[in-house]
């Protein structure tokens, strides 16, 4: 009986930790508000409107990009890359998310996936290549922003190249 009981509690600990970790109404909407900003930046990504762009980050946000220098600091830093980079581009510019992940809790979130990336540089040259992201998301006066950005490519610890050839 003795341990009938005690299989009893340790499955009703388990259950409601288990029901603890269910996401609440006003978590999943704040999971599905970041997740519609990714939509909106690639639609804005596409269409080089650098306000749309940029309309996801803090105005103090930290980024590390996949291009110098080593760390981008503040808003307008950030969108100076953002034009250099698609500068370098002629006609359009692709990007395809094909899931972000997204936790949250209280204020703070976290985001991370892949993106797809596909276009041609104004040399001619074809790009199509994966990059890596992670987000660290911060609620500012009732809107989500990304307070820290980081993206990557991995490279080849022989030749110390970007593999820029990689897809999942």
């Amino acid at each position: 009986m003795r341990a009938s009981k005690k299989l009893l509690c340790v499955f009703l600990a388990l259950l409601a930790g288990c029901h603890a970790h269910q996401p609440s109404s006003n978590a999943r909407k704040d999971v599905d508000a970041i997740k519609a900003k990714y939509s909106s930046w690639k639609h804005a990504f596409e269409a080089r409107d650098f306000r749309g762009i940029m309309a996801i980050y803090s105005p103090d946000v930290l980024a590390y990009g996949v291009v110098p220098p080593l760390q981008f600091n503040g808003a307008d830093a950030y969108r100076q890359d953002y034009e250099a980079f698609l500068g370098r581009f002629k006609g359009p510019v692709r990007i395809t998310i094909p899931h972000v992940h997204v936790e949250q809790s209280g204020a703070v979130a976290y985001a991370f996936g892949l993106e797809h990336l596909r276009g041609t540089t104004t040399s001619g040259k074809a790009v199509d290549m994966w990059l890596r992201f992670t987000d660290g998301w911060k609620r500012q006066d009732g809107q989500w922003l990304i307070e820290h950005e980081h993206l990557s490519v991995p490279i080849d610890m022989t030749t110390e190249k970007a593999r820029l050839d990689l897809t999942p």
